[in-house]
Order: C-alpha cells, then structure tokens, then sequence
C-alpha cells in the first residue's frame, strides 16, 4: 500500500493504533513504501496534535489520562524521552564539580544522571536503583544508595529506614522527579511512600530542582509532595501550557525551557 497523501498516511497510523498499542516505523515505512524520515515526521505532528505518543522508534496510543496510577518506571520511559534527554542535559549545567547532589528516582531523573560526563568529583545520594548503576558506569564519584523497601514499579527504596537515613544527609541540589505539578496544589505523585521520602529531600537539600517533562503540568495527583513555593527551579520542555510561564514567575519559580 502506497498512501498518495500525507492525510492518508496519518489516518492509516491512527487505524492502525485502534488495532494494537504500538505502531513500529519501520513496519510502516515497509508497508507503505514511504521513507522512515517521513514517517518520523508524521508522527511527531500527530503527536503535536495529542493524538499519540512518540516512542522509541515508533509511537503508542495516547493513554488514558489517570494521574492516580503507578506507571511502572519501563513504561514511562517510552514516554517524551526526546525531551527528557534534553531535561536532564540542561539540569546537569546547574551542577558544579565538587556538589553533593540527590537524585531522585524516576525517568527524567535518570536522564540528569547520564549527562555527568564532564564531572570528576561528585557526591550523589540516591534512592534508585537504576540511577546507582548508572552512576557506578563514571567509576569515580562517591555514591550513596539509600536502603529501605524496594518498589519494583519505580525501581526506588522507600519506607522507614529509607527516611531515617536520609535524615543525616544535607545536600546542596535536588533533582526532584515529579509525576504531576500545579501552581495550586504544588507537586503530588500517585505514591504515598515516595511522597513522605521526597518531603524529606526536600527538607534535606539547599536548593529544590524539579525536572519533568511538559505533559506534567496543570495535573494532581493524590499523594502531595510539597507546594509549588517550596520548588526553587523547574526544568521543562518548550510545550509548557500557555499562561503557566508568566505565573510561575509571579511565583518567584525559575523556569529553564528546553
């Protein structure tokens, strides 16, 4: 099959997301007969305009919007990662050789821990497991991973002994994983467990870097983390929602847009 319009590409890719949950570009540039460049492109603009999800090399159905459910860590990966990438590279210009750092865990996060490249000394705190192992690749920084329950969606050690130690920890940065974020009602996840560790961190840290990707905003989950006066910096992608700019300067948050 050879669609003869861009329209009828696209309508063919939305048929084709009713019948399966994923669509692969190279299956679609095979039976179209269109080149994957082209294809790539289409996606992103059905993607501009919300119909689904890019992923890696492909695209998803858009999900059904529930800010309440504990996506699991591998599925939010295939989720905006373009623009996670971009995140976490310019969260690694805020840090400077010598930091004592918290990550916290989560997709976005991770991304700020595969941007330390530049760096010979750091001390970085986290409660992810994932995260850990990729900073064990850079072999020379001082890492400290918080024991505790382990939750397998997040691949993160939360509960009791997870907090207490982390209690004897100050650290100057934190790169805070957010699951949904509004001016009214502040940072929330779907998790209480990471709610009550991430309070902590942000008590524990000098300066409170929230990284998350667009799709974040103007969402509430049930769980609340911290007011939105309590985050210092937020590192975002260029489709931050019309308006949310302006009032997040009125509320003395730094914005860095990627």
């Amino acid at each position: 099959m050879n669609p003869s319009s861009a329209k009828e590409r696209r309508a063919l890719i939305m048929r084709q997301l009713e019948q399966k949950e994923e669509v692969l570009v190279t299956e679609l540039s095979k039976e179209t007969g269109i080149s994957e460049v082209t294809i790539r492109k289409d996606l992103t603009i059905l993607q501009n305009r919300n119909l689904l999800v890019r992923t890696r090399g492909g695209a998803m159905r858009k999900p059904v919007e529930n800010q309440n459910e504990d996506i699991t860590i591998a599925k939010k990966g295939m989720f905006n990662f373009r623009e996670k990438e971009r995140i976490g590279a310019e969260a690694a210009k805020l840090i400077k050789d010598g930091d004592f750092i918290m990550l916290d865990s989560g997709t976005t996060t991770l991304e700020v821990a595969r941007h330390l490249e530049r760096f010979q000394h750091l001390k970085i705190i986290t409660n992810a497991m994932n995260i850990a192992t990729e900073l064990m690749m850079y072999k020379r920084f001082e890492v400290i991973l918080l024991g505790g329950n382990l939750r397998v969606n997040s691949h993160s050690t939360v509960g009791p002994l997870a907090m207490s130690v982390l209690r004897n920890f100050s650290a100057y940065k934190l790169f805070l994983g957010v699951d949904s974020f509004s001016l009214e009602d502040g940072v929330s996840t779907p998790s209480m467990e990471e709610a009550l560790l991430n309070q902590i961190m942000i008590q524990q840290a000098d300066k409170v870097i929230a990284v998350f990707d667009s799709s974040k905003f103007d969402k509430r989950s049930y769980v609340h983390i911290a007011e939105a006066r309590e985050i210092d910096c937020i590192i975002t992608d260029h489709a931050i929602p019309d308006g949310v700019r302006s009032k997040l300067k009125q509320a003395g948050i730094e914005l860095r847009v990627v």
